[in-house]
């Protein structure tokens, strides 16, 4: 119902600061990793801040990666985007990003899957190490050989092919093949 994009934008970015306060309660109290604390408040990046934001960061990368392939390969130009200039990918990250990104940080830090060597701390900036990186890699590529059930296809699918299919529904739509574009939702 927003009136043009800046009030999308904005309306966006109120919801993002909600989602991120929350987030952080979804951490097992007391949520340690192998000895590694994990407090999150807020979101922050370039430089991440703490630990969560580290992750947080590069499983962000990881997901803007695959949503651009996906793009790709469905004929779009990725850094054309909607709403996100000027990345199409990042358009496309968005319905996946708490099915894939947050949900695999959660799963690290509550699964205790992270341990103090996978961390650098400099200058107030929090970094992974290679340790790390290769950690919640195997973490994000488990999330993305997933399997769940397509809402618009009603069949089983990984969310790396989902990400896939929505990128051509969005294709479908703007060509005019399907009424509208429908989004990404597991419930």
């Amino acid at each position: 119902r927003a009136k043009d994009a800046d009030t999308l934008l904005g309306i966006e970015g109120t919801a993002a600061v909600e989602y991120y306060r929350s987030l952080g309660t979804l951490f097992r109290r007391q949520a340690r990793s192998q000895g590694v604390a994990f407090d999150f408040e807020r979101r922050s990046r370039r430089p991440p801040r703490d630990r969560a934001n580290a992750v947080l960061s590069f499983l962000y990368s990881l997901l803007t990666k695959e949503c651009a392939l996906a793009a790709r390969r469905v004929g779009f130009d990725p850094l054309l985007g909607f709403y996100h200039r000027p990345a199409l990918a990042l358009d496309l990250m968005e319905e996946f990003r708490p099915l894939i990104a947050d949900s695999t940080l959660l799963t690290l830090v509550n699964g205790s899957r992270l341990t103090p060597r996978d961390f650098v701390e400099r200058a107030g900036a929090v970094w992974l190490t290679a340790s790390g990186r290769r950690t919640v890699l195997s973490g994000f590529e488990q999330r993305m050989a997933t399997s769940v059930i397509h809402p618009t296809f009603r069949y089983r699918v990984t969310y790396r092919r989902a990400i896939e299919l929505q990128a051509r529904l969005l294709a479908a739509a703007l060509l005019g093949d399907v009424p509208e574009y429908r989004p990404f939702v597991t419930r």
